[in-house]
C-alpha cells in the first residue's frame, strides 16, 4: 500500500517548508502549494488523502475553498489558520472541513491530526468494505457516494461520510456526544458540537429525511443520536 498522500497549500514557503518536512519523516507524501489556483490544478490530476489549507490565501478566499473541497473531493480537510476566533472555528468545520489547527502550532501537532484522520480506525466492524445498503439505499464510502432505489447517485463529503459511517457501524444503538468525539477526533466543545449539527442535518437532506420528523437519524434529546435503519455491508 503506498503512503498516504497529503497535500499542503501554504503561502508562506517557511511553513510548507515545516509541513513537508515533519510529515516526510513521519512516513507520508507531501506535495505543496503556495497558490490556490496550483493547488486546484493539482487535485484535477491527483487525490490527496488529506488537505492542508490556509485560509489567508493571495488568490482564493480560504473558506469558499475549504467547501468547494468538502463538496467534491474525498480529500479529509484541516485548515491552519492565524484566524484564532471561535466563529472562524465554527465556520470552517461548517463549511465541511475535518479539523483547524490554529498558527502557531508544534509539526508534531498536525502530524498528530493527519494520522487521526488516514488511520482506519474501525477495521473490525465492517471488515474493510466499503458498501453500505441500508432503507432503499446504497453507501459508496470509496466514491463517497449515496446512491437511492432507482439509481440516482448524490455525493458526500469525507466528514459527512465520516458521520454516516458511525452511525452505520452501529444501526439502533445510541451515539452520544462524547463517543462521537472520541470516533471521529478533534476538540470537543461548541465548534464540534455545531459541526456534527450542519453534518447530520446535510445527511438527513440528501437522503430526504422530513427535518421534523426523521425517520433514519432520530435525535434523543439530551441523550444523542440513533440510526433506526437495518444495514448490510459488502
Amino acid at each position: 500500500m503506498s503512503q498516504p498522500l497529503v497535500a499542503i497549500l501554504d503561502d508562506e514557503p517557511e511553513i510548507r517548508n515545516m509541513l513537508s518536512d515533519a510529515l516526510g519523516e513521519a512516513g507520508f507524501r507531501t506535495v505543496s502549494f503556495g497558490r490556490a489556483t496550483e493547488f486546484e490544478a493539482a487535485l484535477r490530476k491527483t487525490a490527496p488523502d488529506v488537505c492542508l489549507v490556509d485560509l489567508g490565501l493571495p488568490d482564493r478566499d480560504g473558506l469558499t475553498l475549504v467547501h468547494r473541497l468538502a463538496l467534491e473531493s474525498g480529500a479529509a480537510i484541516i485548515i491552519i489558520s492565524g484566524r484564532a476566533q471561535v466563529q472562524d472555528r465554527v465556520t470552517g468545520l461548517e463549511l465541511g472541513a475535518d479539523d483547524y489547527i490554529i498558527k502557531p502550532f508544534e509539526p508534531a501537532e498536525v502530524v498528530a491530526r493527519v494520522r487521526a484522520r488516514v488511520r482506519d480506525a474501525r477495521p473490525a466492524a465492517t471488515g474493510g468494505a466499503s458498501t453500505a445498503q441500508f432503507a432503499g439505499w446504497t453507501a459508496h464510502f470509496d466514491r463517497y457516494v449515496l446512491e437511492d432505489a432507482e439509481g440516482r447517485e448524490t455525493s458526500f463529503s469525507h466528514a459527512e461520510g465520516e458521520v454516516l459511517r458511525l452511525f452505520l457501524e452501529a444501526p439502533k444503538r445510541l451515539i452520544n456526544r462524547t463517543q462521537m468525539q472520541e470516533a471521529l477526533g478533534g476538540a470537543a466543545g461548541e465548534s464540534f458540537d455545531r459541526a456534527m449539527d450542519v453534518r447530520i442535518s446535510r445527511l438527513r437532506t440528501k437522503l430526504g429525511e422530513d427535518p421534523k420528523n426523521p425517520k433514519l437519524i432520530k435525535t434523543i434529546y439530551g441523550a444523542g443520536y440513533i440510526f433506526l435503519g437495518d444495514v448490510t455491508w459488502r
